[in-house]
């Protein structure tokens, strides 16, 4: 029930402290101080932030929010929203393709009408790929169901997650709400802020959970049937009363606001509307980029210039008849948009106004629309005075001479057209012919012959020097040997992560060769298309090039959660190519999150070491024996410490991805960065793995196993302990029994099973 105005008057402020503080964390303490059920996540730049805070907050027992690391976004939605069914109030924080993964999952939330927060801290959605903030994300929201508040401020983030919990779960409501704040602007910029100094002021005005008259699935004596299929008559009826609740939640809003403002002493209208009480010219823009408009509009009006800006705090329920008031007596509006709406003339804000405006016949606002900022790229208060310039030459002259463009566009110059600094090398020139592949006709394996290492250091390298891995990362190393034991040419594609973001960053690449990027979520379906695509057009004599084209997709372990689908239904297919794994148990590229294959009890940033909790709670992942299972003709493991073993296999994969089907193959790859390990250690510390039994050794061909190398054979196997002590990630687990004995039991098992493997062809 909303609160009366007479009491909203008699309400006192309550208690704040100052601080100094990002979007992100703003949103993580409201998070923590709400006390959200549950959070389902996966980590993506810049809103990875946000679970790491809360997962710090965990560990210090500061909050009881469950956090579950999902698979990807889509997986993270969908526990979001298996929560919400539960009656749970659940949180989830995402970025850009994140955001685009999960976005089927958004009108099923929407549609079934169970409240939720999402905090979309926005980002430009690839490709290209840009980790930076615009809003092509956020406009992708738009036709979502799900409500929006826009924060441009810290502090706004920090006020509209607290009010947002309210909003949605509001009895005449019922609906997602999305906070959305602007990436790297707002999500990592610290400011000023004020917040509740005790969470019960908090958890007081979002009011009990769950809310009375909420079905939930939970309660067996009242069972329920959600997303029951519907017939057009009864879906009009359902997305009509989705209609009418975002209808209702503009009504809502503004009682709530007005709660707010009674608490805090913070208002939140749905439009700021910034000097606009005579404007004649005005901006619209969404979030960060009012902030720095506001002096320019100052600058302005100092000048005599009539000058005003509208920022929404609210774009779902659209604000239009706000609109229309507010643009009554101005005669040019300029609308930054920072995303296209491509081929429509305009960004979706600009559409949206112009709309508005129809239904006022008296208004004779001319409406431009210039998209900008594209990509993260700064918006300075010079940019801001020129978007004022066009608006006062379209007042001046009556109408728009350019109605739409782009702003800050710049054309190339021939002069600096770039050119290749080497000269390609293909062919031959990786041909050493010293490595020799033969099948065994009677035992229905490869033999292979590898030379001794240093007789291949004179093949070429596959990347120029020049990369920007960290010192001592091994994967950039590993990927290079591996290459070595590869003869020819090579097509490799790079799903997302840390060897991709450090070797080719526009406009410069360190690949010698072909190279393509595509998203982790579905690289090993994109290389079973140039597969497919490449034999078929050389089938048909449309391409003249050499059979001796190895098709490789290299991965991270994050590439391996989100992109395990496509990469089974890859093996099933059994393309020509080779999927290769370089494991440094993280999603280091975001900040070094845990993922499935990082160990028991390892800390990263998402599985802290507290009182409350003693790092990553459950085993890695055995991904060598998933893919194994897919019948697919050689699975392999590999680390740069042993590089005949690694360059060896590393040719028979090449043989059986050209002749017979697709290879998956894992080599353990150092991080002393995240693992908080000495630079120069990387060898041993892989030596250790392996020694250890933690990373064994080992091949299947043909579905049959064969260790090759065996540390108790060689009277070189150690405890496991001596390769925790030798990263700071892992310290802490030398000194808790419990912890440590589940993880040598669990390596001990892995072991004892791959031996009874190696023993037994049948198993």
């Amino acid at each position: 029930m909303s609160i009366t105005e007479e009491k909203i008057t008699k309400m006192t402020l309550a208690e704040q402290t100052t601080a100094f503080e990002s979007g992100n964390e703003a949103a993580a303490m409201a998070a923590a101080q709400i006390n959200y059920h549950v959070m389902g996540y996966f980590p993506i730049t810049p809103s990875t932030e946000i679970a790491q805070i809360l997962d710090q907050k965990k560990a210090q027992g500061l909050h009881d929010i469950q956090l579950i690391a999902a698979d990807g976004e889509h997986g993270s939605a969908g526990i979001c929203y298996g929560a919400a069914l539960a009656g749970a109030r659940v949180l989830n924080a995402t970025s850009a393709n994140g955001f685009m993964y999960m976005l089927e999952q958004l009108p099923v939330q929407s549609g079934t009408r169970f409240p939720m927060v999402l905090n979309l801290v926005t980002r430009s959605i690839s490709g290209p790929l840009d980790i930076r903030g615009d809003h092509s994300d956020l406009y992708f929201a738009l036709n979502t169901g799900w409500l929006i508040l826009t924060a441009s401020t810290p502090q706004a983030a920090y006020d509209m997650n607290i009010m947002a919990l309210k909003w949605s779960e509001h009895p005449e409501v019922r609906l997602p709400v999305i906070v959305a704040y602007d990436g790297f602007f707002t999500s990592h910029q610290k400011r000023k802020l004020s917040y509740f100094k005790d969470a019960k002021t908090v958890r007081a005005f979002v009011g009990d959970t769950p809310p009375v008259g909420f079905d939930h699935v939970v309660d067996p004596a009242q069972p329920i049937s959600v997303g029951a299929h519907m017939n057009g008559d009864d879906l009009l009826n359902n997305h009509y009363q989705l209609h009418l609740a975002q209808e209702r939640a503009a009504e809502v809003y503004q009682q709530i606001a007005a709660e707010f403002k009674a608490m805090s002493g913070r208002d939140y209208p749905v439009l700021e509307l910034y000097q606009m009480e005579d404007a004649e010219v005005a901006l619209f823009l969404l979030n960060s980029a009012a902030e720095t408009a506001k002096m320019i509009v100052d600058k302005l009006r100092a000048q005599g210039v009539k000058a005003g800006l509208i920022r929404p705090n609210v774009i779902r329920p659209f604000p239009a008849e706000e609109i229309r008031t507010a643009l009554r007596g101005v005669k040019a509006l300029l609308v930054g948009e920072r995303a296209d709406s491509y081929g429509g003339k305009g960004g979706n804000m600009t559409h949206e106004i112009r709309s508005a405006l129809k239904l006022d016949p008296a208004n004779q606002t001319i409406v431009l629309s210039r998209v900008f900022g594209l990509g993260g790229k700064d918006f300075y208060p010079d940019e801001a005075e020129a978007f004022f310039n066009l608006a006062m030459e379209a007042m001046n002259r009556g109408d728009a001479a350019v109605p739409f463009d782009y702003f800050g566009q710049v054309p190339g110059d021939p002069v600096h057209e770039l050119r290749p600094i080497l000269t390609p090398q293909h062919g031959d020139a990786f041909n050493s012919g010293l490595i020799q592949v033969t099948p065994d006709e009677a035992t229905g394996k490869l033999k292979v012959k590898v030379p001794p290492l240093r007789s291949l250091t004179a093949k070429p390298k596959r990347l120029a020097p020049g990369h920007g891995a960290c010192p001592g990362c091994s994967a950039i190393s590993s990927l290079e040997l591996f290459f070595k034991g590869i003869e020819g040419d090579v097509v490799t594609l790079f799903q997302t992560g840390c060897s991709y973001v450090v070797t080719a960053g526009y406009p410069y690449t360190s690949h010698k060769q072909t190279f393509i990027h595509n998203l982790f979520q579905n690289g090993a379906a994109t290389v079973a298309g140039v597969v497919e695509a490449f034999w078929e057009r050389k089938r048909r004599g449309e391409i003249d090039v050499s059979d001796n084209v190895t098709f490789v997709m290299v991965t991270g372990d994050g590439g391996m959660d989100i992109g395990m689908g496509p990469a089974i239904g890859s093996a099933l297919r059994n393309h020509k190519m080779i999927i290769l794994e370089y494991d440094n148990e993280g999603y280091m590229n975001t900040g070094s999150q845990l993922s499935y294959s990082t160990p028991l009890g390892h800390q990263t940033s998402t599985s802290g070491v507290g009182k409350a909790q003693k790092g990553k709670a459950f085993h890695h992942k055995d991904t060598p024996q998933i893919m194994a299972a897919t019948n697919i003709p050689y699975v392999f493991t590999g680390a740069e410490a042993f590089p005949q073993d690694l360059i060896m296999k590393a040719a028979k994969a090449q043989w059986y991805a050209q002749h017979e089907g697709l290879v998956y193959g894992k080599v353990l790859s150092t991080c002393p960065l995240n693992w908080r390990s000495e630079d120069q250690l990387g060898t041993k510390i892989l030596q250790t793995a392996v020694d250890s039994c933690f990373f064994p050794l080992y091949e299947i061909e043909h579905g049959v196993t064969n260790i090759t190398y065996n540390p108790e054979a060689k009277n070189k196997r150690i405890s496991p302990q001596e390769w925790l002590k030798l990263m700071g990630k892992t310290k802490h687990m030398l000194h808790d029994q419990e912890l440590l004995d589940a993880f040598e039991e669990e390596v001990n098992r892995r072991w004892e099973r791959l031996k009874l493997k190696h023993e037994s062809p049948l198993l």
